[in-house]
Parts: C-alpha cells; sequence; structure tokens
C-alpha cells in the first residue's frame, strides 16, 4: 500500500473531509486528494491555515474545496450534526472521512499525568472523532463505496513510557476502528487506520525536539497510503491498521 501509485483520475468524483487539514500530514492529504480528482471539504481549527490550502488547491487547478472551520477540543455533538446536513445539503453524500486531526498532550510519567491534559487529549483524539463519525454515518451510507480512515499510531500498538495519555488515546483509536469496521463489514463502508510513522510534523517536533527532521520523511512521501485507502481499489480492506512506511 505505500507503493501504491494512483491513476490521474482515481478519486475524481469523490467528496472527502479531512481534519486537521490546515498543515502536516492532514493539508498533504488534503492536496493529494484534490490532485487526483476528489472535492475535498478542509476542517481545522485555524482558518487562516485552511485558505492557505483552500488557495494552493484551486492555484493548482484541482476541483474546488470547502472549508469548515471547527475547534474540536469546543465542539458539541449539535455542531457535528449540523455540518453532517450541510455537507449532505452541498454534496449529497460523503465518500471519504480521514480522522487526522491530533494532539500530543504533556509527555510525562503516568503519575503526573494532570486532569486538564487527560480530558484535553481525550476530547479531541478519541471523543470528537467518535462523535463526528457517529454523525456523519449518514451521509457516509449514501456513497456507493465509503472509506473512513483513522490515525494511529506505534505507541498505540505497544505502550510506551511517557507517553500516556496520547497513547491510550491511540489504544482507544484501534479500538474504535475496530467495533466500527465488524459493525460495517460487508456494508459499503469501509474502515481503517493509517500508522503514519516518524514524519516531519510539528507534533513529532514537539515530541523529539532534538531529532533531525531532515532524516524524516516529508507528509507528501507517506501519501500512498492515505490514497489507496480512498481509491476504490481498497474496497475489500477493512477493519486494517496499516503502515504508511515500510519497518
Amino acid at each position: 500500500m505505500n507503493t501504491f501509485i494512483p491513476s490521474e483520475n482515481e478519486l475524481t468524483g469523490k467528496v472527502i473531509l479531512v481534519t486537521g487539514a490546515g498543515d502536516g500530514i492532514g493539508k498533504a492529504a488534503a492536496i493529494h486528494y484534490a490532485k487526483y480528482g476528489a472535492t475535498v471539504i478542509l476542517l481545522g481549527k485555524t482558518v487562516k491555515k485552511l485558505e492557505a490550502v483552500y488557495d494552493e488547491i484551486i492555484e493548482a487547478g484541482y476541483p474546488q474545496p470547502a472549508i469548515i472551520p471547527l475547534d474540536l477540543k469546543g465542539a458539541t455533538q449539535k455542531n457535528y450534526r449540523d455540518m453532517a446536513a450541510t455537507i449532505e445539503s452541498e454534496f449529497g453524500r460523503l465518500d471519504g472521512l480521514l480522522q487526522n486531526a491530533s494532539v500530543l498532550g504533556a509527555l510525562t510519567p503516568f503519575e503526573h499525568i494532570l486532569d486538564e491534559t487527560w480530558d484535553l487529549v481525550m476530547k479531541v483524539n478519541v471523543t470528537a472523532q467518535f462523535q463526528m463519525t457517529q454523525a456523519l454515518m449518514p451521509v457516509l451510507k449514501k456513497s456507493p463505496q465509503a472509506s473512513i480512515v483513522f490515525t494511529s499510531s506505534s505507541v498505540g500498538r505497544k505502550g510506551r513510557c511517557f507517553w500516556g495519555t496520547y497513547s491510550i488515546s491511540k489504544f482507544a483509536t484501534e479500538g474504535m476502528m475496530q467495533v466500527v469496521a465488524d459493525e460495517y463489514e460487508n456494508t459499503n463502508i469501509r474502515v481503517n487506520c493509517i500508522n503514519p510513522g516518524a514524519t516531519a510534523t510539528t507534533m513529532r517536533a514537539r515530541a523529539y525536539p532534538s531529532e533531525d527532521q531532515s532524516q524524516l520523511k516529508t507528509p507528501d512521501e507517506i501519501m500512498p497510503t492515505y490514497l489507496y485507502l480512498m481509491a476504490d481499489q481498497s474496497v475489500s480492506v477493512n477493519g486494517q491498521s496499516l503502515d504508511a512506511q515500510s519497518k
């Protein structure tokens, strides 16, 4: 999957929502989805960043995207229901959902995790993704072949000291993916996870401040797996946690 080469019109006609689309992996995914023909809905908390991605997509001559400014930290179920209704009204369906937005929290010993850190990370990384995905299910059901992609991590497969809250949130992400994938098996909705691996992003730099990011893959370089899971070629893939980078 991490060597997938899409055709020029691989995603033509698809409507794909990308969370955390203002920078990093979300920005790269949004631009790549648009490059291969998708109409992308850009969701993020910083309007200026979303507008910059919007402009880049337009200037490249790709399909006109849409923008949804939303801070997952404060979003409610009503926000997500209203968003789903707007998407259905504007586009008639949703073909893809990339749950990319996450927060790192603080890397600290387990006994020093603060309640406010726990609450923030769980709200953004777990609760918001649950509520948003649940609200969007009726719109995803209207797609001939819909794909939901959650963002995992190596620390969501094997716990690591000091990664406490973030690690636990990613274990929850893996579990949520498996539950939803099993419930919707043999339907038009497939559900999977991607572990992006060590990638040159702002979050990675916060976690590893002394690391030489020039030695890491860029978000653009890990896009084949992201494209594969949104393409119809992956319709039989469900309930899997894929690595965007080779070991």
